[in-house]
């Protein structure tokens, strides 16, 4: 059976005293460094990811890694666990020198890294994922029962709610990232690295998460912590270390910085955060109508229950919930991806044919959705296949009855410098460009094709400050040209900066819409747990 405890990768006794750090901002004072990074460096043909890079975190402390997308952090993350090996420079984990050959050798350290874009089999077990690799030679006699066992323990120790015989393709991305940390809790992780674990969570599963973070630390685990949210780096890690282009900039206590340093230390220059600003203007007809509208989810009970709703022309409605009670299927029954059993849906008054992507296309939306590597873009393509994937239909796409290349290009080259989107070229493949820079290309496709209404679903998951900040003036521009924009987003933040009425959606229902201006956020929260 798993040990869902301390563990049993205990590290050795750290030789190297770190006795001067600085407390941080939970009140820690680390004695002793953990990991050590020196000079790491890593090229790929044609970059330079990790530049002569240092970095060290303590036993006890949270640390955190901030930079812009691009700037070196998940390359650094993956040669400490394993995945790649430095082209210079040295690693020592608990005072000792040590040269990972794969992960299994930095799992055999305590090192383990939940990763941004989750790695789990889709069609397995909760606690089958769990032991999934595990090299124990107590997993040689598999019990499914005395791992679902302590999946469970596991789950109730560290208050992350999880059905371990769920199979994972049933749960939303918040459920999968629990599976994901709890796997590396059960398997005894000393030093545990977490990429933007919260780009899934609600406020509450976030604080539940930070509270976690904050035990690990007290029992004398290192918690390595991306994220590009710079209040939630303030509230949970006592350092920081800024990269930026491959290189670090500094390592400072998060006691006595703000926001706006850390964010001018990661892009090289001052920088706002201030929220964007709203234009006021008196919203248009209603362009979207939902009237009873019923659809079933994929475990086939009912995800959305009579819901009705209407967005107009110029606003934004934002869609507040806690992940898993019915905004993805919102989402997909407005785009077509997902049939309703009953209700109907308008667009200007015409009705949306049922499960039919192309004709929500046809009748004028637009969709942004959260997964959008996996639904929203096609990686192995490029900027230009990409930008091309909603209009090679169009005559403009064509010359005579085959698709023009040199149109295609022409058309990525101007849609790249009108959504400043930052690589080589038009041939640049997709997967090969930073999370922001993605976004910007799905964005520039979506609001080509001039879309009547808009559904961005998680718009700014995973993207770093000034990526960010550009994601949310486009909608709030998009709004503001007439277009109808269904923002359905868990940043509570987000919500209440960009949206002008607010829909709190609760097992599948709206349990109430409020004027942005006029809700709170005590109010919304408990909306969302239903206690109101």
């Amino acid at each position: 059976m798993l040990d869902a405890g301390d563990g049993r990768a205990a590290l050795a006794a750290p030789a190297v005293l770190a006795s001067d750090l600085p407390a941080g901002a939970v009140g820690r004072v680390p004695k002793a460094l953990a990991v050590q990074a020196i000079e790491m460096t890593k090229r790929f043909p044609g970059v330079v990811a990790n530049d002569h890079v240092s970095f060290d975190a303590a036993e006890g402390e949270v640390h955190a890694l901030l930079g812009e997308n691009g700037a070196g952090k998940t390359t650094l993350c993956n040669l400490l666990m394993g995945l790649y090996r430095p082209d210079d420079g040295r690693l020592i984990i608990g005072g000792k020198p040590v040269r990972f050959h794969s992960p299994r050798d930095a799992q055999g350290s305590g090192i383990f890294m939940v990763h941004q874009h989750l790695r789990l089999v889709e069609s397995m077990t909760v606690a089958e994922n769990v032991v999934l690799g595990s090299s124990s030679p107590r997993q040689l006699r598999f019990s499914p029962r005395a791992v679902e066992r302590t999946v469970a323990e596991a789950a109730e120790r560290f208050q992350m709610s999880v059905d371990p015989r769920a199979r994972i393709w049933q749960l939303s991305l918040g459920e999968r990232q629990r599976v994901e940390i709890l796997k590396a809790l059960c398997r005894g992780a000393r030093i545990l690295i977490l990429d933007e674990p919260t780009t899934v969570l609600t406020p509450q599963e976030a604080d539940q998460l930070f509270s976690s973070v904050r035990d690990m630390a007290a029992a004398g685990r290192t918690v390595i912590f991306i994220s590009h949210k710079l209040p939630e780096v303030l509230a949970v890690a006592d350092r920081v270390t800024i990269l930026r282009n491959g290189h670090s900039v500094t390592t400072l206590p998060t006691a006595g910085t703000d926001a706006d340093d850390l964010a001018g230390l990661m892009v090289g220059r001052e920088v706002s955060l201030e929220a964007v600003a709203k234009v006021t203007h008196e919203a248009g007809p209603a362009v979207l109508e939902l009237a009873g509208v019923w659809a079933r989810g994929d475990l086939g009970t009912e995800a959305l229950k009579d819901i009705t709703l209407e967005v107009r022309a110029g606003e934004i409605l934002g869609i507040a919930g806690v992940s898993g009670n019915g905004q993805r299927e919102l989402a997909e029954v407005i785009t077509g991806l997902r049939p309703t059993t009953r209700g109907m849906i308008k667009i200007g008054g015409a009705r949306l044919p049922t499960g039919d992507p192309r004709g929500a296309i046809d009748l004028g939306i637009a969709y942004v959705p959260e997964d959008r590597m996996g639904t929203g873009i096609a990686p192995n393509l490029s900027i230009a296949e990409n930008l091309m994937l909603k209009s090679y239909r169009a005559k403009t796409m064509r010359s005579g009855p085959v698709l023009s290349s040199r149109k295609a290009i022409a058309n990525a080259r101007e849609m790249i410098e009108r959504f400043d989107v930052r690589a080589p070229g038009p041939r640049t493949l997709i997967r090969q460009l930073s999370g922001g820079n993605i976004q910007k290309v799905l964005l520039a496709r979506e609001l080509s094709s001039q879309p009547r209404v808009l559904v961005a679903a998680s718009p700014t998951r995973g993207l770093d400050v000034g990526a960010t900040q550009y994601v949310r003036r486009v909608l709030r521009d998009t709004a503001t040209s007439g277009v109808a924009v269904v923002m359905i987003s868990e940043d509570l933040d987000e919500v209440f900066e960009l949206s002008d009425r607010i829909a709190v959606f609760y097992n599948g229902r709206v349990v109430g819409t409020l004027k942005a201006s006029e809700a709170d956020r005590q109010q919304i929260g408990l909306m969302m747990a239903g206690a109101a």
